[in-house]
Formats: structure tokens, C-alpha cells, sequence
């Protein structure tokens, strides 16, 4: 069928040692997945359900690229995650089967504008301003599972202006990647493309214009980006 407007062109992934693309169907975020960061966050760290909220394909930017500094706000926290690309999915995905699904790994980070999050935390509304805004979630490449296996421990870092920021240990994890997938796949349908952001160590803080961030999962990847 021809369409009215031009299509968008699908949003591709680059994939570590590949010349072919990612090509990504939904990105999904895991919320307060570190109990460290719960805690700085004000929240109770006890293992209570995993909550989820999502970016768009066109938020991710991809790796090594400047990150314009966005509008309408004072306040732009940085957030490491690793990131989960599928390979395959389904509904009600057992956690014993859940890394079957898994293609690669990368590192990614959620910038978030805290204000707005913060507004609409109290006045009890979406996150969608705060999170799912343009360029917000920077990803490396994507690492194949055949040459680093599924990393379910490792240092896992963010520097600014070569400071260290955040620090932690994928290990750490409340809810650990299988066990995301599976909930996950409780609430939607998974498919080939979706990719998986799987929450932040302590230590999350504010960005500013001219601010070299990079970041890592040793192991895994690593990731530098420039605020503009």
C-alpha cells in the first residue's frame, strides 16, 4: 500500500564487528532496578514488582554522537544502563528461557529531565516529557551474545569531565535480565528488535552544556558522548 507521507525510516542499531544494523522495534526502560538508586531516589529498595515505562525508537542516539542539551528545562540527569537487544520474543516468556531470546548487549544512557520528572511524580501524571524526549537515550554498539556471552556481573560506570559518577555492579540488579524479559512478557508482547534498558547504579546527577560523559559496562561496551 502507498502511503500519504513518506515512511520513517526504520531506526538501525550499529552491531559490534557487523556492517548490517539493528533495527529497533520498541524501547523499554526498567524504573529504580539498582537498590542504591532507589534509595537516593527516596523509594523503599525492597524487591517489590518491576515497573516499566518506554522511549521511542527515534529518542535512541547513536553511539559517539553529541547530545543537544534539551528544551524546557534546567535540570538533565544522566543514567548508565546496560542495554538487552532481542533477537526474538513472546508472551509469558519463562525465566529459564528468557536469555533465548537476547542477541546482544550494549551500554546505553537514559538522560532524564529531572524538573519534569519530578512535576509529574507529585502531580501523580505520566513521565513521557521527562523521559521519551529527543536524543535522550544514547546506545554503543550492540555486542553479539556469541562474543561476550550474557555479562550477569560487571563493573558498570559513568564519568563526566572524567570524574566518576556512578559505580556499580551488574550483579546488583533487584530484578536480574531473565527475570526482566519474563515480566516484560507478562505485560506485552515481545518481538525481534525491542530493546531492553535495564536500570541505573547510585549515583545519577545533573549534565551541562560542554560536559564530556562516557560510560561503560567493562566487558560489554563502552560509550562517550559530548552535551551540546
Amino acid at each position: 500500500m502507498q502511503t500519504v507521507i513518506p515512511p520513517s525510516p526504520p531506526v538501525l542499531l550499529p552491531i559490534s564487528g557487523s556492517l548490517v544494523g539493528f533495527p529497533v522495534r520498541r524501547v523499554y526502560c526498567v524504573g529504580r532496578n539498582y537498590a542504591a538508586h532507589a534509595i537516593e531516589m527516596g523509594h523503599d529498595p525492597d524487591r517489590e514488582p518491576p515497573f516499566f515505562f518506554q522511549k521511542n525508537p527515534d529518542n535512541l542516539l547513536v553511539a559517539d554522537r553529541a547530545f543537544p542539551y534539551p528544551p524546557r528545562t534546567s535540570d538533565v540527569h544522566h543514567e548508565v544502563e546496560l542495554v538487552v537487544a532481542l533477537k526474538s520474543g513472546g508472551t509469558d516468556i519463562p525465566v529459564e528461557q528468557a536469555l533465548d531470546c537476547v542477541y546482544g548487549y550494549a551500554v546505553g544512557i537514559d538522560f532524564t529531565r529531572r524538573d519534569l520528572q519530578a512535576e509529574a511524580k507529585k502531580a501523580g501524571k505520566p513521565w513521557a516529557a521527562a523521559k521519551a524526549f529527543e536524543h535522550s537515550a544514547p546506545v554503543s554498539e550492540i555486542v553479539p551474545v556469541e562474543a561476550i556471552g550474557h555479562p550477569a556481573n560487571g563493573n558498570i560506570w559513568l564519568k563526566v569531565n572524567g570524574e566518576l559518577r556512578q559505580q556499580g555492579d551488574l550483579d546488583q540488579m533487584i530484578w536480574k535480565i531473565p527475570e526482566v524479559i519474563s515480566e516484560l512478557s507478562r505485560l506485552f508482547t515481545l518481538a525481534p528488535g525491542d530493546i531492553i534498558m535495564t536500570g541505573t547504579p547510585s549515583g545519577v546527577g545533573p549534565v551541562v552544556r560542554g560536559d564530556a560523559v562516557t560510560c561503560g559496562v567493562d566487558g560489554v561496551a563502552a560509550l562517550a558522548v559530548t552535551v551540546l
